[in-house]
């Protein structure tokens, strides 16, 4: 048989055969990875993105919730009672749990904020040197951060040490209410560092992804409100609890050795009580056996402390007291000579400075955002009048520029909507201009044949512009060095086809018209010289008009590109042009004229022919009846017929002047393919 040895030789032998398989098994995979279909890599936990938007509402939420959290804090310090019957300290019970819920509430969402946290990737600085750095989502790397930064002062700051004493340690180990009163107090107060400490990095987050905390000006102005309002909820809370610590204070040097807490009380102590702890006046305290209450005598003498007085009052007592000497720097404060006293007076006074500058400065802040843009205005419109004063222009004038200044204002509330726009990116800002301006330019017939990049090089090269009541866009005869398509207002458009007497042409243009046609012709015609076109029309405004403008170069160079377009689609588009329907009507109504002559030459024919007639059958002896009633007809007609006549003749000479001639038409043989 084989001994033991020999057998634990050979398994050993065969381990170290399998291992050596597994290590030239890792080589190959090492040197032939697996395809992608092979590959059973365990899925990684899902991480998310610091300044994605889902993560920055949470964050906001967060910061809500810890300042929420602070301010249910001191409500455990209104916890101990005094009971002025009994002169005995005693714990407020519905309180105990009425604070222990909310703040056990507000702990849940910091709960999440810390899961949250080992589930959140980080951007190292290393990687901010050029743009927006690259995203860490290594959960161990992740933790290790999150582990030797904040950590400790979040766990510190959710232990449950006040609803611990109050609802376990209290009930159930029936403990002095003194060494309950001072270990709440210790508890919060060394908890409340934390507590303060854990907002800073989550107000730092939020304002270093968002760019701010509040999105309103009101907002902010009401937030730093509240965290002033905040600072004197706690001083107003820690001086109740001062003032209760003040009275025990002064009954434990009367009846020393003796236990305060009720159920334990005699006559005799409370008569000894009542007489030496007497609420006196600090003022009025003419010796030494007097005891001084200091700054705790008004808390002492309205009776705050009293476990009779309800919650509500004695919450706001002690909220307005923290408010005004926080606001008043704690000059109206007289304290005793007990060194607490005078530290915690100390205290308020340099705490309410700080808190009121800063209240001041961020308040000034936020306030001002809201009308920067009304002072820019007014600095604006004093060096406008500084300017018409100074060269001395008329009062209509001014009039005007006035009225154009005040409808900007009112129009785009001083946001210069150009620059906003030109800083976005191309992407986005073609997205803007298509949304704004693509229902208006394809109401020209031109346009509306085009294809969409066309329309979006026309859209993006749109200007804003603003006009206000009775301005004068196009005079005929000018220049035109720009389309309009009018996006709100209405104007008139008239014609005197070159200030001839007797003709005259008008047409009113609103909202989704356009004017400035006459562009279209000079740049269509690749024969057309560098001169702008002539308008043809005079264009005013009838009230405030709003528009987009293209200018004269921008619409050659999209010209250029009709080459796209048929020459018959051109033609048809091109004859729907505001010129060629002016000479159209002019034309029709002409030849209507020349039907209408022809028309009463043919009747003045017809009668001549029936008067011939009807002398032909006379016998010559005497005229008949039917060729007398013929004969006053054919006169009548004949002199209806002359006096017309000289009239249609004095029209026509005065109409063949007066016709326009016809547009010029570009050689639409050179847009072929």
């Amino acid at each position: 048989r084989p001994s033991v040895f020999e057998v634990l030789k050979s398994i050993g032998r065969r381990v170290e055969g399998s291992s050596e398989k597994m290590k030239n098994l890792r080589r190959v995979s090492a040197v032939h990875p697996l395809s992608d279909g092979q590959k059973k890599l365990p899925p990684r936990k899902k991480i998310l993105d610091p300044q994605s938007s889902m993560l920055q509402k949470w964050n906001k939420i967060f910061v809500i919730s810890c300042v929420l959290a602070v301010s249910v804090d001191p409500f455990f310090f209104y916890i101990p009672v005094i009971d002025n019957k009994q002169k005995c300290l005693d714990l407020s019970g519905p309180l105990q749990i009425t604070a222990s819920v909310f703040r056990t509430f507000f702990d849940l969402f910091y709960i999440l904020r810390i899961i949250f946290q080992f589930k959140t990737g980080f951007i190292p600085p290393s990687s901010r040197v050029f743009g927006r750095g690259e995203l860490v989502d290594d959960p161990v790397a992740i933790s290790k951060r999150y582990l030797n930064s904040y950590f400790i002062i979040d766990i510190l700051s959710i232990i449950p040490l006040p609803q611990v004493i109050v609802l376990a340690i209290h009930p159930n180990m029936k403990t002095d209410p003194f060494i309950a009163k001072d270990l709440l107090k210790y508890s919060v107060l060394i908890q409340y560092v934390p507590r303060l400490l854990r907002i800073h990095p989550l107000f730092k987050e939020v304002t270093r992804t968002s760019g701010i905390l509040t999105e309103t000006a009101g907002a902010g102005a009401t937030y730093n409100l509240f965290l002033y309002m905040l600072a004197s909820h706690v001083v107003g809370a820690f001086w109740y609890l001062l003032s209760v610590e003040s009275e025990l204070r002064c009954w434990r040097r009367q009846v020393k050795g003796v236990d305060l807490s009720c159920g334990n009380r005699t006559p005799e102590n409370i008569l000894a009580l009542n007489q030496s702890c007497s609420l006196v006046d600090p003022d009025d305290i003419k010796d030494r056996e007097s005891y001084n209450f200091g700054i705790f005598f008004d808390a002492l003498h309205s009776g705050v402390v009293k476990s009779t007085t309800n919650f509500p009052k004695k919450f706001f007592y002690c909220f307005w007291w923290g408010l005004r000497n926080l606001s008043s720097l704690g000059q109206n404060l007289k304290t005793s000579t007990y060194l607490p006293e005078i530290i915690f007076a100390i205290f308020i006074a340099i705490f309410g400075l700080v808190l009121f500058s800063l209240l001041i400065g961020n308040m000034q802040k936020y306030l001002q955002s809201t009308t920067v843009r009304v002072e820019e205005m007014r600095v604006k419109r004093q060096d406008a009048e500084q300017w018409m004063s100074h060269r001395m222009l008329p009062e209509n004038l001014k009039d005007r520029i006035r009225q154009y200044e005040q409808y900007q204002w009112q129009e785009n509330r001083g946001v210069e909507e150009e620059a906003l726009i030109r800083n976005l990116p191309k992407d986005l800002r073609r997205d803007i201009k298509r949304h704004l301006c693509l229902a208006l330019v394809i109401k020209v017939p031109m346009f509306e044949k085009m294809d969409e990049q066309l329309l979006d090089a026309i859209c993006t090269r749109l200007k804003p512009v603003l006009y206000t009541e009775k301005s004068q866009i196009f005079r005929e005869g000018d220049p035109v060095d720009e389309m309009l398509f009018i996006m709100r207002g209405k104007v008139s458009t008239v014609t005197t086809n070159g200030g001839r007497t007797g003709f005259f042409n008008s047409l009113f243009l609103e909202a989704g018209a356009f004017c400035g046609e006459e562009l279209l012709t000079w740049a269509l015609d690749p024969n057309s010289s560098s001169n702008l076109p002539i308008s043809t029309r005079t264009v005013k405004t009838i009230s405030e008009v709003e528009a987009f403008a293209l200018m004269a170069d921008d619409l050659k160079l999209v010209a250029s590109q009709f080459r796209r377009l048929s020459s018959k689609q051109l033609q048809h588009a091109f004859r729907q042009e505001f010129v060629w329907k002016t000479w159209a009507a002019c034309f029709i109504q002409a030849a209507w004229r020349r039907y209408w002559k022809k028309k009463a030459e043919r009747s003045l024919h017809v009668e001549e022919d029936k008067l011939q007639d009807a002398l032909t059958n006379d016998d010559g002896a005497t005229l008949s009846l039917g060729a007398t009633i013929y004969a006053s007809r054919f006169a009548a007609n004949a002199l209806r017929n002359l006096r017309e006549n000289n009239r249609q003749n004095r029209m026509q000479q005065r109409l063949l002047p007066l016709l326009p001639p016809k547009p010029a038409e570009p050689d639409f043989t050179s847009l072929k393919h």
